[in-house]
């Protein structure tokens, strides 16, 4: 990971900043001044991977760093720092491309927190050259993934828009950032924005820039995210949520391939390919007014569908298995592994947060499980307390799930296979149910006594009392 620099004129903050990254095992360089790192950059220095600086100090500001850093790496992440908490200073920095604003004095916990989430954030972008391997390749064997698969291999060569749609978590970016790399554009900028994410009255600026004094705190002319795309690709992320005046203006760029900076006059040449996602349904969001036909239209040229986790249970164990060696690769430490039982047990939950939820799992699960083996026992209690969905109202789908597995390897005698471990669950269940009492249990099944006993002989079954009824 490259350093993190922190630029004040502050030396007691400065060095309470060094202590705190030295601590957490994160690499940093400081700076007394922002010229001391402008002309660093400006000798061909590689960039940080996270940006923090002070907003007041003799000579060059840090909004003026700021301007520089985005200019010349508009992925990298800037975290704003003052002592002047006024509402004027938090717009210049979020309008100038700032990653977050944070207000001194600041927590040194709350400091960390967003460093984090910052170098989380420099990871995805690719805007600047990525350090090797972290890209996450997309995983899947799913019928459903492989349709993803075929259409990303269909458009390789295509410049057309596309629209990505589903659930929250899915991993649509990770789709998009595909399509860019086997696209004609793969060694230009992708670009990234969460139209969601960002305040109304900053989203257009950010998307289109600005001209220097467009608006109060526009200190300095700004590339917007289209100029920052040129001839690569821009990914609109949760487009669904786009403010209806923000939908005309976006929709006039796809019509004619121009735009304007806020407060500019000069149209300037969009040349940029664009990838929008949204988990809402458009559709419907166009029915009810709230969002533009003619532009749905213009973005829905060639749509592409990502399957929820829920929907392909069979990669969750090849997703799993992935997650816990990149926590393992990043932490440094052995990777964990899961029993076959938690992966089964795993297998039948929702994960409502998709892909994303279980990565956080796996991480979850390589930093606080107590041993190498990881089994149902070791999962956190909310995971342990749900039901999973094949015990409540889709086993019928994880049986054919699972019997579809069973083909592909070639297995013999699924039937009896399978059967012989329905009636083991349905028997072991009723025995429990009953307190071990076998008279009760066979009633509760509906076979008979001598039925229920031979099958415990067969199956193996533990338990089972057999005058305790009588």
């Amino acid at each position: 990971m490259k350093p993190v620099w922190v630029v004040d004129d502050d030396r007691s903050i400065r060095w309470v900043l060094e202590k705190t990254l030295s601590r957490e095992g994160i690499p940093f360089k400081s700076f007394a001044s922002a010229s001391e790192a402008i002309s660093l950059l400006e000798q061909g220095v590689e960039p940080p991977q996270v940006l923090m600086s002070d907003i007041r100090m003799p000579g060059q500001s840090g909004l003026e760093l700021l301007q520089e850093v985005k200019t010349r790496f508009p992925s990298v992440p800037v975290i704003i720092m003052t002592a002047y908490s006024d509402l004027e200073s938090a717009v210049a920095a979020f309008q100038g491309g700032a990653f977050e604003y944070l207000p001194k004095p600041f927590d040194v916990d709350q400091a960390v927190e967003l460093i984090r989430r910052a170098i989380d954030e420099s990871m995805h972008q690719s805007g600047a050259i990525e350090e090797e391997g972290l890209v996450p390749e997309i995983l899947g064997q799913a019928p459903a993934m492989q349709e993803v698969f075929r259409a990303i291999g269909r458009l390789a060569l295509s410049h057309a828009t596309v629209l990505i749609t589903g659930e929250s978590g899915s991993g649509k970016e990770l789709v998009a950032r595909a399509l860019h790399r086997h696209s004609p554009r793969a060694d230009k900028p992708f670009i990234a924005i969460n139209t969601a994410a960002i305040p109304k009255d900053l989203l257009e600026s950010e998307l289109f820039g600005h001209e220097r004094g467009a608006f109060t705190g526009a200190q300095a002319q700004r590339r917007g995210r289209f100029e920052q795309a040129e001839s690569g690709t821009l990914f609109l992320d949760e487009i669904g949520d786009m403010p209806a005046e923000l939908q005309t203006r976006l929709l006039r760029v796809l019509s004619d391939g121009h735009f304007y900076r806020v407060g500019g006059h000069s149209p300037i040449k969009a040349n940029v390919r664009v990838i929008a996602a949204t988990h809402q349904n458009l559709d419907t969001r166009v029915k009810d007014g709230l969002f533009r036909e003619d532009l749905f239209h213009r973005l829905n040229v060639i749509r592409i569908r990502l399957p929820a986790l829920r929907e392909r249970r069979e990669d969750i164990p090849l997703l799993a298995r992935h997650f816990l060696q990149k926590s393992a690769r990043e932490l440094g430490v052995d990777a964990k592994r899961l029993t076959e039982a938690a992966l089964n047990y795993m297998s039948g939950l929702d994960f409502q947060g998709n892909v994303r939820q279980l990565e956080n799992l796996c991480h979850w699960l390589t930093v606080m499980a107590p041993g190498q083996q990881v089994d149902v026992s070791d999962l956190p209690g909310e995971l342990r307390e749900a039901t999973p969905a094949s015990q409540a109202n889709d086993w019928e789908s994880a049986l054919e799930g699972e019997a579809d597995r069973m083909l592909a390897r070639g297995i013999p005698d699924i039937h009896g296979v399978l059967s012989q471990v329905f009636e083991r669950i349905l028997i072991a269940r009723a025995l429990a149910h009953s307190g071990g009492r076998r008279i009760e249990a066979a009633q509760a099944l509906g076979i008979g006594r001598n039925t229920i006993t031979r099958k415990i002989a067969e199956l193996g079954i533990d338990g089972g009392k057999e005058h305790a009824a009588e």
